[in-house]
């Protein structure tokens, strides 16, 4: 009985030391392995190798999910976005592990990003840019407003007044996904905006009294280097939304000298008909000329995209 356990623990032995064998060909048949100890061959010794098996088995493993990337949110590595790199300080091998390419490039898309702050806008419109623009050469007007655009936003620096643009014209034709194209070429600049739609704004500022956030909302439209309000002349027209929402926020910008961009449907006579409701022409035309000192009308033109 004595030998047949003897017998059994030698089987389970050689199984062990196959299978230890198989594991250490694998690690060091890697091509990553081969080059790095390759590299190291006059510095590392067999004693070392044999001592840094579970590190050269660990940087492996990792580097076949890095070979096999189905994408960063799909990362299965021991820390998401990062790749193993082999190291020897002259005495053991060790792993770093550093940002993968998808991981900067979505770093710094995300750096970016934090430029642009939105309210109420889709979020298609946060990922605009100008190469996504049709540009169809029948429409003058069209292509008139995106080399505008492009103009503004390469031209425009933090304490140099330009101009914003008033982008006016029929449903769907793309005047907000111009404003999104706008914003994120000002953003890899390092220049910040807000990008706001007009008429859920001025629903929203309407239940911030109860929570004694209404002057933070203006405050942040007043100070934004680049404001763009969207679908102005949407909303429900009130004295209150125009005199001390639209009013404060303008008069502000137009001190400082602040760019604003708008969208619309309507055009600059259209929206001082709008803003007047055929009564407070003064108060209007108060208005528009804080519009027309900050921006500059351009029709944009085309078909309604959103069919």
């Amino acid at each position: 009985m004595k030998s047949l356990q003897n017998a059994m623990q030698a089987i389970d032995l050689k199984i062990t030391s196959n299978e230890l064998k198989k594991t250490k060909d694998a690690i060091l048949t890697n091509k990553e392995v081969q080059l790095f100890l390759n590299k190291h061959s006059s510095q590392i010794s067999n004693e070392t190798i044999e001592k840094s098996l579970s590190m050269l088995n660990e940087f492996s493993i990792q580097n076949q999910s890095c070979a096999k990337c189905k994408g960063l949110d799909m990362c299965t590595n021991l820390i998401s976005g990062f790749q193993p790199q082999l190291t020897f300080d002259g005495r053991q091998i060790e792993i770093n592990y550093l940002p993968c390419e998808k991981k900067i490039v979505a770093e710094a898309r995300r750096k970016i990003q934090n430029n642009i702050r939105t309210l109420y806008i889709p979020s298609e419109i946060r990922n605009a840019n100008f190469s996504k623009i049709d540009v169809e050469k029948d429409i003058t007007d069209r292509a008139q407003a995106i080399k505008k655009a492009t103009q503004f936003a390469n031209n425009y620096a933090v304490g140099n007044f330009v101009k914003g643009l008033y982008l006016h014209g029929a449903y769907g034709v793309g005047k907000t996904f111009i404003l999104g194209a706008i914003a994120n070429q000002l953003a890899e600049k390092g220049i910040a905006s807000y990008i706001v739609y007009w008429p859920d704004f001025l629903r929203e500022l309407k239940g911030s009294f109860e929570n004694n956030t209404f002057n933070e909302k203006i405050d942040s439209l007043r100070s934004v280097p680049v404001l763009m309000i969207d679908d102005i002349g949407a909303e429900s027209m009130t004295a209150w939304g125009r005199d001390e929402v639209m009013g404060t926020i303008l008069q502000h910008r137009m001190n400082e000298k602040l760019p604003t961009c708008f969208t619309s449907n309507y055009n600059f006579s259209e929206l001082e008909e709008h803003l007047s409701q055929g009564q407070d022409t003064t108060k209007a035309k108060r208005i528009m000329e804080r519009i027309r000192f900050l921006s500059e009308p351009i029709e944009v033109g085309g078909q309604n995209r959103r069919k």
